[in-house]
């Protein structure tokens, strides 16, 4: 339920402890060198996961906070991190959650 808050450089990136708190919430995704999350979702079609890729646009838009998408027939794949500070906030937990919320419906 929380909102994306833009990062401009300053804040640290999450490491150790933090990110694994935080992480915890969001298990599915995998965490990559203390640097990104990524998630892989599965779908019967194209059609199907490209719907689901525009939907999470759409939440990518309003928290403005943008993931990386790679979509392929019956699977999106969907990375995250904060580009301002070249490593995890707690934004990318916060759009990768209501990522999960998207895919549950």
């Amino acid at each position: 339920s929380k909102t994306c808050i833009p990062c401009r450089g300053d804040t640290p990136a999450l490491k150790g402890k933090d990110l694994d708190a935080i992480h915890s919430q969001v298990p599915e995704w995998k965490v990559t060198n203390e640097q990104h999350i990524t998630r892989n979702f599965s779908f019967p079609d194209f059609k199907k996961a490209l719907a689901f890729v525009n939907r999470v646009g759409d939440v990518a838009e309003e928290q403005g906070h943008h993931p990386d998408i790679l979509l392929g027939w019956g699977k999106a794949e969907i990375t995250l991190w904060t580009h301002a500070i070249n490593g995890l906030s707690e934004s990318d937990f916060i759009v990768a959650a209501k990522i999960d919320k998207l895919y549950g419906k």
